[in-house]
């Protein structure tokens, strides 16, 4: 049976070739600290539990999780990044032979277009809210629209490029002609390559901000659905709006 190769003395060393090489292979960095996370609270959990068989403590690993009521796509992450390190970094041979958990097959909740416009409403900053009008409008997940640079809109032939969204790939998706009169005074005097949308010290909006912003709308809108609002969506406007065209 496999043991559990890991020595503490060179812990720096192993996670940084592991986010060397999670690099290399054009991983978001935002996948990266999942990875790193989820790979020292394993190793932290072996060590706390005594257990040395490495697909033991795997087990009791993913198990301890699912107690705390982690979801079956976190479990799945924390799996597949200690796979990744034994496999990878470890250059362990011996197969893990675990299973992946069942993903939820629970629909997302979707907000109506109605509901969209009572939580804009809401919102009393004019930026704040023609964020989540175009996030819903053109489908965009939040972390799109605060990567949006005035160079990716195309106001005259209603675009927006999307680059290097989900999976590192670029797609064209449309921009909603409602906004569009607001959109341009807004980017008004700006350079091609500035953020649509700055926060009030410049450079890019941080997501969590506008979170708490789309959370708080909500609740004053009266709405009891609570839809994700996250950093690779709204279940979103994005969702709303892939709903929408079905």
């Amino acid at each position: 049976m496999g043991k559990i190769q890991y020595q503490a003395g060179g812990a720096g060393d192993l996670f940084k070739e592991t986010e060397d090489l999670l690099k290399l292979r054009n991983y978001s960095s935002r996948t990266i600290k999942s990875c790193l996370f989820y790979i020292k609270e394993y190793l932290r959990f072996s060590r706390q539990e005594k257990i040395n068989e490495k697909n033991e403590a795997i087990k009791c690993f993913l198990l301890n999780k699912q107690n705390y009521g982690n979801s079956p796509q976190t479990i799945n992450l924390a799996l597949n990044a200690v796979k990744f390190f034994y496999r990878e970094v470890l250059k362990s041979p011996e197969k893990i032979d675990l299973k992946f958990a069942k993903r939820s097959k629970k629909l997302p909740i979707v907000l109506s277009r109605a509901d969209i416009e009572k939580v804009i409403s809401k919102i009393p900053n004019n930026k704040h809210r023609l964020i989540i009008a175009l996030a819903y409008g053109a489908g965009l997940r939040i972390s799109e629209v605060v990567n949006t640079r005035v160079k990716d809109i195309d106001i005259a032939e209603l675009t927006i490029h999307v680059k290097e969204a989900k999976g590192k790939k670029d797609r064209i998706t449309v921009f909603p002609e409602k906004i569009a009169a607001d959109i341009k005074n807004l980017i008004a005097g700006k350079k091609e390559n500035d953020f649509v949308f700055e926060s009030n010290r410049g450079g890019k909006l941080t997501t969590s901000s506008l979170q708490k912003i789309f959370y708080k709308a909500l609740k004053k809108a009266g709405i009891k659905k609570t839809p994700l609002f996250i950093l690779c969506g709204i279940v979103s406007p994005r969702t709303c709006w892939k709903t929408a065209l079905m």
